[in-house]
C-alpha cells in the first residue's frame, strides 16, 4: 500500500461521506488521532488518507503493529540505539520515531502496546523529544502519531489495562470507521472497484456481477468488513472464467440482523414450532460467532480455535458443517 488520497476512498453512503469530510478536516490539523473501527474497516487506508491529505504528504508514513513488538525491545525500536549500547550494538540504529521524522507514525493494534512502551510513548508525545539507548543526549522529531485500535478502548482504560493519560494524549481527534453493514449501497460499489483491479492485475477481461449477486452483497452483513468484501471478491473473479461474476449464496456465513415487526428474524418466521425455530436461531448463531472469529484472525483456523475456547478439530467440524472458507478472511 503507497499513497492513499481522499479521492481513493470508495463509498456513497451518508455513513461514508461522513466519515471522508470529518477525514479532510482532520487532515488539516496536526494533533494526535486515534481510530476505532472493526477488523477490515480499512483503518489503515483512513489514515494515510490523513497524512497525504495534509502538509506531510511528502514525508514518510512508517506503520507499525504495536502487537508484534516484542516488549523488550519496544524502547530499542521506537528509539533506536546508539553503537555499543548493548552486547551486539556494533552499528547505531534509527527508531521508527527518527524514520517517521517530518512525517507520520502509525501505530495499528495500539491496545496491544505493552505498559512499558505506554510509558516510552507517553513520554515522547508530552514534548516530542527521546533518548536513543545508549545515547547521553536528547533527541527531538516532528512527527504526528495516528493510532488505531479495533476495540473500544475507553473500556481498557475503565478496566486499568491501559494508560488513561496516553489514551488522552492519543484521542485529541477521532475518528470511527463505520462498518460495511452501516454503509447502505457500499458493498456492491467497492466489489466492482475490486473486480476491476483483479482484472488489471491478472490481465483478464472486465467482469461484472450477476443482478443476484449484487443483491447478495448489497443484503449481507460483512462481519468481516472490507476485508471480507475483498477476499470474496477475489474468490469469486478468479472462479468466474468469464467477463460475468456470479457469487453463490453458500459462501456467505450469514450474520443476523434484529427482529422485524413482521415476525421475521433473518428470513425465518418466528411462529415455527419452537424447536424448529431454535435449531434455526442456534445454526445462524454458530455461522456469524464463526465468521466473526476467523475475520478477528485473519483466518488463522489454529487461532480462532483458541480464541473461542474449542479444539482445533473441533472448529475444523464446524467450518465444515456450515460450509465456511478459511480463504474468505485471508489477509491480502
Amino acid at each position: 500500500m503507497t499513497r492513499v488520497t481522499v479521492a481513493n476512498l470508495i463509498g456513497r453512503s451518508t455513513a461514508f461521506q461522513d466519515m471522508v469530510r470529518l477525514i479532510q478536516r482532520i487532515a488539516q490539523t496536526d494533533a494526535p488521532v486515534l481510530i476505532e473501527g472493526e477488523t477490515g474497516t480499512g483503518k489503515e487506508v483512513a489514515a494515510r488518507a490523513i497524512h497525504y491529505a495534509g502538509a506531510r504528504r511528502d514525508r514518510p508514513f512508517v506503520p507499525v503493529n504495536c502487537g508484534a513488538i516484542p516488549e523488550n525491545l519496544i524502547e530499542n525500536e521506537l528509539f533506536g540505539h546508539v553503537r555499543g549500547a548493548y552486547t551486539d550494538a556494533r552499528d547505531p540504529q534509527l527508531g521508527l520515531i527518527a524514520l517517521a521524522n517530518g512525517g507520520t507514525l502509525f501505530l495499528d493494534e495500539v491496545e496491544t502496546l505493552c505498559p512499558k512502551g505506554q510509558v516510552a510513548l507517553l513520554r515522547f508525545l508530552q514534548d516530542l523529544n527521546y533518548r536513543p539507548l545508549g545515547s547521553r543526549r536528547e533527541e527531538s522529531a516532528d512527527v504526528r502519531i495516528i493510532a488505531a485500535t479495533n476495540i473500544n478502548l475507553s473500556e481498557l482504560v475503565h478496566a486499568k489495562q491501559f494508560r488513561m493519560d496516553l489514551y488522552y494524549r492519543l484521542q485529541i481527534l477521532f475518528l470511527r470507521m463505520p462498518p460495511l453493514r452501516e454503509r447502505t449501497g457500499d458493498a456492491a460499489l467497492l466489489a466492482e472497484h475490486f473486480a476491476r483491479a483483479f482484472s488489471a492485475r491478472y490481465g483478464g477481461p472486465s467482469a461484472r456481477f450477476t443482478p443476484d449477486s449484487v443483491a447478495l452483497l448489497d443484503g449481507y452483513a460483512w462481519p468481516g468488513n472490507v476485508r471480507e468484501l475483498e477476499n470474496l471478491v477475489h474468490r469469486a473473479f478468479l472462479l468466474a472464467g468469464g467477463d460475468v461474476i456470479s457469487i453463490p449464496g453458500d459462501w456467505m456465513a450469514g450474520e443476523p440482523r434484529a427482529a422485524s415487526a413482521g415476525g421475521q428474524y433473518e428470513g425465518f418466521p418466528l411462529d415455527l414450532a419452537f424447536s424448529e425455530a431454535k435449531a434455526r436461531l442456534i445454526d445462524q448463531f454458530e455461522r456469524v460467532y464463526i465468521a466473526h472469529v476467523l475475520s478477528q484472525t485473519n483466518g488463522n483456523v489454529s487461532q480462532a480455535a483458541r480464541r473461542c475456547g474449542k479444539e482445533r478439530r473441533a472448529f475444523g467440524k464446524l467450518l465444515k458443517k456450515h460450509g465456511i472458507d478459511k480463504r474468505l478472511f485471508l489477509s491480502q
